[in-house]
C-alpha cells in the first residue's frame, strides 16, 4: 500500500478521518494502487460464473468505485452498462478509466502497471456513471444484471434490507442480483483476529470521532444476508466460485450470491 503509487500514512489517516465520501473522493485518484481494489483473480471467477447465467442485455454496478465492476459488465452485457457511486472522485477515476468512443485516445495505451481492468480498449456497450446514494437508487426497473463488490461493509446491517430493496427496485423481472461473499476465516487464525482488531478499532474511532466513517468486515454475515435478500422479495441460490478454490476442508473459499426478482 505505501508504495510509489498507492496513498502514504498521512493520506490514508486523512481519510479515515473523513466521511467515507469525503475520504473517497480524496483517495479515489490512488485507490486502484492500494489492496481495497477488488483483485483481478476475483473479478474473473464472477464474470466466468455470471456468464453461465446470461445473456444479458442491461448490467448495473452498485457502489461502482473506480470501475472494476463495470469492466466485467462490459464483457457479460450486449446494449448497456451503468456505474453508481456517491464519490464525485471516484467516479471522476472510472470515467477516465471508460470514457466515451470518441474520448478514446488513438495512440497510447494504459500506463505500465495499470490494472487490467482499467483498459479502455474493449470492447463493449458503452457506459453511463450516476453519482447516487445505493440506499435511493434513481432507477425504474431496467436492468437484468446488477453486481456489487467490496462495498458492503459500508453498510450498516440496519441498513442492509432497504438497499437490497433498492437493487430489486432497479432490475426487470427476472432479473439478477450477484455477488461474492467469502468464507469466514477460520476462529483463531491471523485473518481472523486481524479484521476483528479492524472492527473493533473503527468502532473505537466511530465513537470519538465525526464524522463517522463506516466500513466493517465483520457484519456481513451469510445467514443475515440471505435473509434480508429475501425479506426484499428475491430468491436466492448459492454457487461456489471454482475460479478461486477450496479450503483444505474441501469448502468453496468463496461463493456467488445470486439473486433473482422472480
Amino acid at each position: 500500500m505505501f508504495t510509489e503509487q498507492g496513498p502514504t500514512v498521512r493520506e490514508l489517516a486523512v481519510q479515515a478521518l473523513s466521511s467515507i465520501e469525503h475520504g473517497y473522493d480524496l483517495l479515489a485518484p490512488k485507490f486502484d494502487h492500494t489492496p481495497y481494489r477488488t483483485p483481478d483473480r476475483v473479478l474473473d471467477a464472477v464474470r466466468d460464473e455470471v456468464r453461465r447465467l446470461g445473456p444479458f442485455d442491461t448490467g448495473l454496478d452498485v457502489c461502482c468505485g473506480t470501475g472494476a465492476g463495470v469492466g466485467v459488465l462490459r464483457r457479460l452485457c450486449r446494449e448497456r452498462v451503468v456505474g453508481v457511486d456517491f464519490s464525485a472522485g471516484m467516479l471522476a477515476e472510472a470515467r477516465a478509466a471508460f470514457p466515451p468512443e470518441g474520448e478514446r485516445p488513438a495512440e497510447k495505451g494504459p500506463a505500465a502497471g495499470a490494472p487490467a481492468a482499467e483498459a479502455p480498449a474493449e470492447e463493449g456497450p458503452a457506459v453511463d456513471w450516476v453519482r447516487a446514494d445505493a440506499r435511493s437508487l434513481p432507477f425504474a426497473p431496467a436492468f437484468d444484471l446488477a453486481l456489487s463488490f467490496g462495498a458492503f461493509g459500508h453498510f450498516l446491517p440496519a441498513e442492509r434490507f432497504g438497499l437490497f430493496a433498492e437493487v430489486y427496485g432497479s432490475l426487470r423481472p427476472g432479473g439478477q442480483f450477484v455477488f461474492p461473499i467469502g468464507a469466514p476465516p477460520p476462529v483463531g487464525s491471523r485473518a481472523y483476529w486481524s479484521l476483528l482488531g479492524f472492527d473493533a478499532a473503527m468502532r473505537v474511532r466511530n465513537a470519538l470521532w465525526r464524522p463517522q466513517f463506516v466500513m466493517y468486515y465483520r457484519t456481513f454475515r451469510l445467514g443475515d444476508v440471505l435473509e434480508d435478500l429475501t425479506r426484499a422479495g428475491f430468491a436466492v441460490r448459492l454457487t461456489p466460485l471454482a475460479g478461486l478454490g477450496r479450503r483444505p476442508d474441501g469448502s468453496p473459499r468463496a461463493r456467488l450470491v445470486v439473486a433473482t426478482r422472480e
